[in-house]
């Protein structure tokens, strides 16, 4: 199939678990992920519909943001983030996925303020509690953003989890839902510093049932790219 025919089937996947759900295709954002992917396969992608792309590596982001600006991206960093690697992308990334520890919130915030620029991220949580999985653990995730909606330069929008890896999506459908729970919980606390607009869940194998228990965002690659290298 064509990276077309791929993007079709997704979009028709997407529309059909949130009609599932009660919800509009329109609330929710696909993430093209891009990792391993090269740039003449990403701008089929680009022409197909995809206008927002999820890097893993804050290098391969570095490498195809400078030969992709003719195009009207949003990028996503969705992979661990290194506080060594923050200065690379604070003035590139529309969102970033994946943070998860006090000194990458604090480098964030001194490079943005640096440039004067607000950053715009998500916070990972373990839900399933892997030892594999990076994230914040659920009973740590208040202190954890009490310390961060301090931040002048970097706004929480939301939270991000990763769910372990099954042949069978049902089985991961807890790890969604509760994380669903909670960010309905920080929602209506109205914390300042803070706004839950944006539920980053499931990927090629389980984004419909991530759909069907609040995802807004899915981060979806092999099922548009396939397993294709650089």
């Amino acid at each position: 199939m064509s990276i077309r025919s791929n993007i079709q089937e997704i979009e028709y996947r997407i529309a059909k678990a949130a009609s599932m759900a009660g919800r509009s295709r329109d609330e929710i954002k696909l993430v093209g992920v891009t990792k391993t992917v090269g740039i003449e396969t990403i701008k089929e992608a680009i022409e197909a519909g995809i206008n927002v792309i999820g890097e893993n590596r804050v290098q391969e982001m570095e490498e195809k943001y400078g030969k992709l600006l003719d195009y009207p991206l949003e990028w996503h960093l969705i992979g661990h983030l290194q506080s060594n690697k923050v200065k690379y992308i604070v003035d590139k990334v529309d969102l970033i996925h994946s943070i998860d520890r006090m000194s990458v919130v604090e480098e964030i915030e001194k490079r943005a303020a640096g440039i004067d620029r607000r950053v715009d991220v998500l916070l990972q949580v373990n839900v399933s509690g892997e030892e594999t999985k990076f994230g914040i653990p659920p009973e740590k995730l208040m202190g954890f953003i009490d310390r961060a909606r301090q931040c002048k330069f970097m706004n929480i929008k939301g939270l991000m989890t990763i769910a372990p890896y099954t042949e069978d999506p049902e089985t991961v459908r807890p790890v969604f839902r509760k994380l669903h729970e909670i960010f309905m919980e920080l929602k209506e606390k109205k914390l300042d510093g803070v706004s839950m607009e944006y539920l980053s869940m499931g990927m090629t194998g389980d984004f419909e049932v991530a759909i069907e228990e609040g995802a807004n965002i899915v981060r979806i690659g092999s099922g548009i790219f396939g397993e294709r290298k650089l």
